[in-house]
């Protein structure tokens, strides 16, 4: 049974999907499977192995779906009582331990500009693991000479490559193109889309002028609360390689369910009532 398991969970993280996997760690008295049992949960709540069904595996579910959108590993501890049992409608024995823990695929980072920050961001994002992908419409800039170790460089105007390119819902997105109407056309094109993470590089008054610009456009604000921007956490980075380590260190946090996504369509609102 396990083996289905293993080969359900090597193609997940191949097609990019993302899953729990619910692994019986200690048992004591009477369960419906020995430590080792594993069960593959994804969010749309197909399921691939079991634990032994009933209560114990019902319950494991649910919370399987929840680490899989927190993206927190958790150790759950079963001692059924007649009070579960009244909760569930399911009479079990004994105890069981049980590890839920998500899974993801290695992390894609797009890397909308491959300037100066771009360029820093990419290779320090590779050693970290991340799948990098760079795209700019420069030569001299998006080439393998450059980003060697890049799963793509692409050499494209970035609205056309954008417009017919989709990106998967678990990737990583940072905008840092070289000027003001190129991040704009970039966030238009990916504010709407469901990604991991989606940052735009700037100061606040730019920041505020992309946002209004969009609104004004009628884009749904909604879609504009998740944004990171300005991009990457508050160290005070002035050179290139500070700011993608304060990008960097950004995505880790959103990695790792530390941070969540800027109001940005707030921040833009806020920032338009200070400068009238």
């Amino acid at each position: 049974m396990n083996q289905e398991v293993f080969a359900a969970v090597a193609e997940a993280l191949e097609q990019g999907e993302l899953a729990a996997l619910v692994t019986i760690v200690s048992t004591k008295g009477s369960t419906p499977q020995r430590v080792g049992a594993k069960m593959l949960v994804f969010p749309d709540g197909r399921m691939v192995g079991t634990i032994g069904g009933g209560c114990y595996e019902n319950d494991a579910f649910w919370k399987a779906r929840e680490a899989i959108t927190n993206r927190t590993p958790q150790l759950v501890h079963y001692e059924l009582d007649d009070d579960f049992a009244q909760e569930t409608g399911l009479i079990c024995g004994g105890q069981m331990s049980v590890y839920i823990e998500p899974i993801e695929p290695s992390p894609e980072l797009y890397v909308i500009g491959a300037g100066h920050v771009g360029a820093q961001l990419a290779v320090m994002a590779q050693d970290l693991g991340f799948a990098v992908h760079v795209v700019d419409d420069r030569e001299k800039f998006a080439s393998r000479e450059r980003f060697p170790k890049a799963a793509e460089v692409v050499t494209e105007d970035i609205p056309a490559w954008l417009a017919r390119t989709t990106l998967p819902a678990h990737a990583y997105v940072v905008i840092v193109t070289r000027g003001h109407t190129n991040d704009l056309d970039a966030l238009r094109a990916l504010a709407p889309r469901e990604l991991r993470y989606l940052g735009l590089i700037g100061s606040r008054a730019k920041v505020a002028r992309i946002t209004d610009q969009l609104l004004s456009e009628g884009l749904d604000p909604a879609v504009l609360k998740a944004v990171h921007a300005p991009i990457g956490l508050d160290i005070g980075a002035v050179t290139p390689q500070e700011i993608a380590v304060s990008i960097l260190a950004e995505l880790i946090a959103v990695k790792h369910g530390k941070i969540r996504g800027h109001d940005a369509a707030e921040l833009s609102m806020k920032w338009s009532k200070i400068k009238a």
